[in-house]
């Protein structure tokens, strides 16, 4: 079978549900468009901040869409076969992941913008309150802290590409902190003079690019610069890196977040748009098995390890933490969360489906 066959299918089955069953949820919900939001009723333009659902999509998907959707795809494929896994992508985006954020983001948007933590807390037990607050937390410590280590890592040494290539770690470091800069800057210009949104898009994005161009020869090598060894060096940008996460929470939307995750889901769109001509006019067919085993090779069984192997790409709880915390303060009408909630679960999962096909070409 054809890499382009299934991933038409993908989208086939992806612009077919949100149109047919996202309309279904909206009417379900009871979305109403004229019903005042908290971004509308509460804006302070610090944390409430009300903007248009198509640049509110690009900085939710970025916030969604890491590492998750492109790792657990590929590991649950090589472990189970490519069908399960490409199955549980396209069901469970639709049904279930995709109705888990769209349902997040309502329920924080009529309880105030509050965090799902204080939905919750209104409507069940203080003991399913408190154990549910618990697990949050620790989720959020752990992956807070897994990947501010592996950003650090990233920024010190030299980073061997899968093609062979060499980049610099402190040129990733570079280049990071030009596109913060950047973000800062655009975040700046908008609030402070007439630049349109539209304007400050076409200049900052290449200028993106221009930074990840130009950071490897300006690179931030904290090993030389202070006399150190790389593992020092990686645990500096460690203490960096969780300082940087205190400033960005307590910043306005509108200096960091908003102009950050604008940008960066542009890159998101890019690199799948990517991913997808390359399966296009790569030619490739399937090359690895439909189904494996029911037992993978490490002796853990195919339920539940394949349902929490692909998490981001299917369905994932931490995507209602950032429904809740950040983009339902940003919801700028009620009807928005179709294409913010459910349409950027059903991206990820295109993400997901993507990142299977590599599965299929590299085996």
């Amino acid at each position: 079978m054809s890499l382009v066959l299934i991933v038409a299918l993908v989208a086939v089955c992806f612009l077919l549900a949100y149109h047919l069953y996202g309309s279904l949820l909206v009417r379900l919900l009871r979305l109403n468009p004229d019903r005042a939001t908290p971004a509308i009723e509460l804006r302070d333009d610090v944390d409430y901040v009300p903007i248009d659902p198509k640049f509110l999509l690009t900085q939710h998907f970025s916030a969604i869409a890491a590492a998750g959707p492109i790792v657990g795809p590929i590991l649950a494929g090589i472990m189970f076969g490519w069908l399960p896994a490409l199955l549980w992508i396209v069901l469970g985006s639709i049904f279930v992941g995709g109705v888990h954020d769209i349902g997040a983001l309502v329920a924080s948007v009529r309880h105030k913008a509050r965090s799902i933590m204080e939905v919750v807390r209104e409507n069940m037990s203080r003991r399913a309150y408190l154990l549910f607050l618990a697990f949050v937390w620790i989720a959020l410590i752990y992956i807070i802290v897994a990947f501010t280590d592996i950003v650090a890592g990233s920024f010190v040494g030299v980073q061997t590409l899968e093609n062979g290539m060499t980049v610099s770690g402190g040129g990733i470091a570079s280049s990071s902190l030009l596109y913060l800069g950047l973000a800062v800057l655009m975040g700046l210009l908008l609030r402070y003079t007439k630049l349109s949104l539209g304007w400050a898009t076409a200049i900052f994005l290449p200028l993106v690019g221009v930074a990840i161009w130009v950071g490897q020869y300006i690179p931030l090598d904290l090993a030389k610069l202070i006399g150190i060894t790389d593992n020092q060096a990686h645990k500096v940008w460690d203490v960096f890196l969780l300082a940087y996460c205190f400033v960005a929470s307590i910043v306005p939307m509108w200096l960091l977040l908003q102009p950050r995750g604008h940008l960066g889901g542009f890159f998101l769109f890019f690199a799948l748009a990517g991913g997808m001509l390359g399966i296009i006019f790569g030619g490739k067919s399937v090359q690895y098995p439909a189904f494996t085993h029911w037992v993978a090779s490490n002796g853990e069984p195919l339920f539940p390890l394949l349902f929490i192997t692909i998490a981001c790409g299917a369905c994932s709880g931490f995507h209602a933490i950032i429904a809740s915390g950040t983009t339902s303060k940003q919801l700028r009408r009620e009807t928005d969360a179709k294409l913010v909630g459910y349409g950027a679960m059903l991206m990820e999962g295109m993400v997901a489906a993507v990142a299977l096909c590599c599965v299929h070409d590299v085996v």
